[in-house]
């Protein structure tokens, strides 16, 4: 886990939570300008609690690396424009209070003050976003250790499955087989069933006929007894 040494000197490190703005949110409000994007360097010394002179400083020795980040630099017609646009906004508000006479000015986004955020020593206020920076850092990096060891241990049961569904093979095609063979048994014994039937069909049709044949001789026998007594 990086530290908060690590976070003042490392750029590479800076630049793994450039995405976090909304840390400072958290330590304290950010009073922007009319626009809701910019803020001057008046306004982040403010944040800060420290003097405008040293966020100037700051914003001086890493100038390369909070331009990338969002610093501005505004000058003639962008500076006009800009001044139009601020003073549109601020309109019913003490428009006084903003700076007009200046020839150039340097704007700050959200994106800058965290950068600054990393880069100021002397501030319990930048100190706090760090901190919070790397507890959010600290408890991604555990999230991310819980969940490597979820899928481990899915993984190791699906480990498990695979045996089992390997041992299980075997077994399913012995029963596969098995049941092949005793569907071709119940046909067999359908087809017994079903000559037995036949043939109980005939030999029912043979003993209606015995029966015929013996009530015919019932008959013959009496006709034969009667004749004899009447001789």
């Amino acid at each position: 886990m990086p530290t908060e040494v690590a976070l003042l000197e490392s750029r590479a490190l800076r630049v793994e939570q450039m995405g976090r703005v909304d840390v400072l949110g958290k330590v304290k409000s950010l009073v922007m300008l009319p626009d809701g994007i910019h803020l001057r360097a008046e306004d982040v010394a403010r944040y800060f609690e420290v003097s405008t002179e040293v966020i100037k400083k700051v914003t001086q020795r890493h100038r390369a690396e909070v331009s990338e980040n969002g610093l501005r630099l505004l000058r003639g017609s962008d500076l006009r424009e800009l001044h139009r646009d601020m003073l549109s906004l601020w309109s019913g508000e003490e428009v006084e209070s903003y700076p007009q006479a200046v020839t150039q000015l340097t704007l700050y986004t959200r994106r800058t003050v965290l950068n600054v955020a990393m880069l100021l020593r002397d501030s319990d206020i930048a100190r706090c976003v760090r901190t919070y920076l790397l507890d959010a850092e600290q408890d991604l990096r555990a999230g991310y250790a819980s969940l490597e060891h979820r899928v481990t241990r899915v993984e190791n049961c699906l480990a498990g499955v695979g045996s089992a569904l390997q041992e299980l093979g075997p077994v399913l095609n012995r029963m596969s087989h098995r049941l092949d063979s005793l569907d071709r048994r119940v046909d067999i014994t359908h087809q017994v069933v079903g000559a037995m039937s036949v043939r109980l069909g005939h030999l029912s049709e043979d003993i209606v006929r015995i029966d015929g044949r013996m009530d015919d001789l019932a008959r013959y026998l009496k006709d034969l007894s009667r004749r004899d007594k009447q001789r």
